[in-house]
C-alpha cells in the first residue's frame, strides 16, 4: 500500500527547505492550494501527472519521495554529489569523475585482497 502521508511529509519538507510556499507549488503544478495541503497532510492522494510535476518543480528525485515504497531504490540523500559539482566546468567534472572511478576501483581491489 502506498503511504501517501510519508510522501506528503517529504514533499512538505523539501518545499519548506527550498523556501517555496504551498501557493507557489500549487500554481506551478496546476492544482489548488487545498490539493497540496491535503497531499502534505496525507489526507489526499496524488496523480502520477501531478507527482511528476512536483518532482520537477522541487528539483528532487522520485526516489526521495518514494523510497519507503520502492524496495529496490537507492535513496538519494540531498543530491549531495550533484550539489558538490554544480559550479564545476566540464573539465573539472571529468577530473572528479575519473578520480572517483579510480578510488572505487582501488577500494574494491583492496576489499578482495583482504
Amino acid at each position: 500500500m502506498i503511504d501517501y502521508a510519508s510522501i506528503g511529509q517529504k514533499v512538505k519538507q523539501i518545499r519548506i527547505n527550498k523556501g517555496i510556499t504551498q501557493e507557489q507549488l500549487a500554481e506551478a503544478v496546476g492544482v489548488g492550494v487545498t490539493h497540496i495541503s491535503h497531499l502534505e497532510t496525507g489526507s489526499g492522494t496524488v496523480s502520477l501527472k501531478v507527482f511528476l510535476a512536483i518532482v520537477n518543480y522541487l528539483e528532487c528525485s522520485a526516489d526521495e519521495l518514494l523510497c519507503k515504497e520502492i524496495t529496490t531504490a537507492r535513496p538519494i540523500v540531498d543530491n549531495w554529489l550533484v550539489d558538490l559539482v554544480a559550479d564545476c566546468d566540464q573539465t573539472e567534472i571529468k577530473i572528479i569523475a575519473d578520480t572517483v572511478a579510480t578510488l572505487k576501483q582501488t577500494l574494491r581491489k583492496n576489499r578482495t585482497t583482504e
